[in-house]
């Protein structure tokens, strides 16, 4: 007997929609050839599938034996088929990941080191940008995955995200700044006076520093408004202004003095983030289960940068 998966998928079709004609539309192959292949099923078998009861088509009780048989062993095959076909993927696929440009520099590179050893022909694809650039492109499927930080309004309902880190805003400066505390912490407010170099629209460390200064009560001065992370460090760095970023954005920046802000401080919250109504590829998921382990990782061997913490 040789009973062949072709055979068998034109045989639940016509079981399911009980019509040759439209069974045969549904596989994409001619009535005739449907039912020529139908009739070469039932002899190897020994036994016809399918009868007439007046002028509708019905299983026989070998069809009503074989139908089960014939689903459960089709969707073997399929679940085989795409399991094979995501391990190709992992070997040819490409991951396109959005990062911040903190954490671009700090977090991503061990994190796609790791991916680059384990799946070393997966196509890379990183975009650095703001945070909600990066949840634009994921939205328009442009990106697969993307770290983002979590916005005072709240995440996009288009977004499924996990909150995986906290890290807390410092105050870079060349020189001292005047008001420190004897812990050399700073308040917002004696940035009062401070001239402030500002990030550019579309990065929300503009957004957490213009909030947290009006929520203290005073409106920033700016000296320079609309930078990029590194132009805007290299700003603080000629003396231009201070500015509010993230800890691990001046770690190899020795040209800048770090001042930690008294509490409560401004903390932002990390999280990975990819679309809610697309299945993610084997290769998106890879990476992602990669992040969540070199979290874990840096936690347990206190790899992770000053004033950031992991969240449960």
């Amino acid at each position: 007997m040789e009973m062949q998966l072709h055979q068998l998928r034109y045989f639940v079709a016509v079981a399911e929609v009980r019509h040759f004609t439209q069974a045969a539309d549904l596989v994409g192959i001619t009535q005739p050839s449907l039912s020529k292949q139908i009739h070469a099923l039932e002899a190897d078998l020994g036994a016809p599938l399918f009868e007439r009861v007046r002028g509708n088509i019905a299983l026989t009780a070998a069809g009503e034996v074989l139908l089960p048989l014939a689903k459960r062993i089709l969707a073997d095959v399929d679940t085989a088929t795409r399991e094979v076909q995501e391990l190709v993927g992992l070997r040819r696929g490409r991951v396109r990941l959005g990062a911040t440009p903190s954490l671009a520099t700090s977090l991503a590179p061990p994190v796609l080191r790791r991916f680059r050893d384990a799946h070393p022909t997966v196509d890379l694809e990183v975009e650095e940008s703001g945070s909600q650039d990066l949840v634009r492109d994921l939205l328009r499927g442009d990106l697969d995955l993307a770290l983002i930080i979590m916005p005072a309004a709240g995440t996009d309902p288009g977004l499924r995200t996990d909150p995986i880190l906290r890290e807390s805003l410092v105050v870079a400066s060349v020189d001292p700044l005047p008001g420190a505390s004897d812990t050399g912490e700073l308040g917002i407010t004696d940035l009062r006076d401070q001239p402030l170099v500002m990030f550019r629209e579309g990065y929300d460390l503009r957004d957490a520093t213009l909030q947290a200064c009006r929520e203290a009560g005073f409106e920033p001065r700016l000296s320079v408004d609309g930078g990029e992370m590194d132009a805007v460090l290299s700003f603080v760095e000629a003396g231009l202004g201070v500015a509010l970023v993230p800890g691990i954005a001046v770690a190899r920046r020795p040209g800048i003095r770090v001042t930690r802000l008294a509490r409560p401080g401004v903390r932002r919250t990390i999280m990975v983030a990819r679309r809610r109504d697309v299945v993610p590829t084997h290769a998106g998921r890879e990476l992602r289960r990669i992040l969540l382990e070199y979290v874990h990782d840096a936690t347990v061997g206190n790899g992770l940068p000053p004033g950031v913490e992991p969240l449960p």
